[in-house]
């Protein structure tokens, strides 16, 4: 995502936009991915006291009577401590891979960032994303209530989640669902990233524009971010359930038990579940991860070409001021 005929971004540049913008995303739309979790860990549907189905707001309105408001941000400190090198990852190794499959001329074509984005995803998934999630999974479905002092989880925050997994089921149990959590980042940064990319690059054509304002980056992020979930909502559910479960057996029997489970159980509109709130939370948190890196690139980029170009440190600070 270089600038036209300008020095192509460096990593640290997407390393340091990545994180920041990875940062601001979760803490706005984490409370709608407990939400999402609670719902597809819900065998028979989430029930008010009537015994009546609720929807994804009748949940979170469950959780914050229950449980208090800050429920909603359970498992956030796992998603806080890997968002940095999950953005990292995901941006720079993006860049890495679409420079590898550019032409002679440095051209990229679509189907290029397509597979960029694949591996991109299942770079991520591997190196961060799948122990992280593992974490915020069993913090999120713990259903204690926050506001009583003397109601104690098993789990308290992330680091003690991590060291008791560790401890009883074996370092190999942060890797549950390793594979399938790789399926679905693969498929949704494949999506992702060719979405934007390509509605970007249609945009500023259009308007006859170099760079976009941040309004439309963030429009075109909650649009592109919408194309992962609608692609791979069975994989999600079914990786949750997995993750949540601390159950022997290797991947392939685990992934049999609970999709024969949901199937013989729940039926198939089960592996939907959560598919609401999972939009309702990737597509705005797409939406504000690509307006601030976007933003943020843009203005480590502006201020690396004014320093080099000579320009003093302090008159460019009071210059942005």
């Amino acid at each position: 995502m270089s600038r036209d005929g300008k020095k192509p971004t460096s990593l640290v540049t997407h390393l340091v936009a990545g994180g920041a913008a990875g940062l601001m995303e979760a803490c706005t739309c984490h409370p709608l991915d407990t939400i999402k979790v609670r719902m597809q860990l819900s065998k028979n549907g989430v029930r008010n006291a009537m015994g009546q189905r609720i929807g994804f707001l009748g949940v979170g309105m469950k959780i914050v009577q229950n449980e208090s408001f800050w429920a909603l941000y359970k498992g956030l400190g796992a998603v806080v401590s890997g968002i940095v090198p999950k953005m990292a990852i995901r941006f720079s190794s993006f860049e890495l891979y679409k420079s590898y499959l550019a032409d002679k001329d440095g051209v990229v074509s679509t189907k290029a960032v397509f597979l960029a984005g694949l591996l991109a995803g299942t770079t991520e998934a591997v190196l961060v994303v799948s122990p992280m999630d593992l974490i915020k999974i069993r913090l999120q479905a713990q259903r204690h209530s926050m506001a009583d002092p003397l109601d104690i989880p098993k789990y308290r925050n992330a680091p003690h989640a991590a060291y008791t997994i560790v401890k009883e089921e074996g370092v190999r149990a942060l890797y549950k669902g390793v594979t399938l959590t790789a399926l679905r980042q693969a498929t949704n940064q494949a999506a992702n990233f060719t979405a934007y990319q390509e509605m970007k690059k249609y945009a500023r054509k259009w308007q006859s524009l170099d760079e976009l304002p941040s309004y439309q980056h963030l429009i075109l992020g909650g649009v592109s971010g919408a194309m992962g979930p609608l692609s791979n909502a069975p994989i999600d559910t079914i990786k949750t359930r997995i993750q949540k479960s601390s159950a022997k057996g290797s991947g392939w029997e685990r992934f049999q038990t609970v999709t024969s489970d949901i199937l013989r159980k729940e039926g198939p509109r089960a592996f939907y579940k959560g598919l609401t709130p999972r939009l309702l939370r990737v597509a705005p948190g797409q939406a504000v991860t690509f307006m601030v890196y976007e933003k943020v690139r843009g203005w480590i980029d502006t201020f690396s070409e004014r320093v080099q170009d000579g320009e003093p440190v302090t008159q460019i600070i009071v210059a942005r001021k």
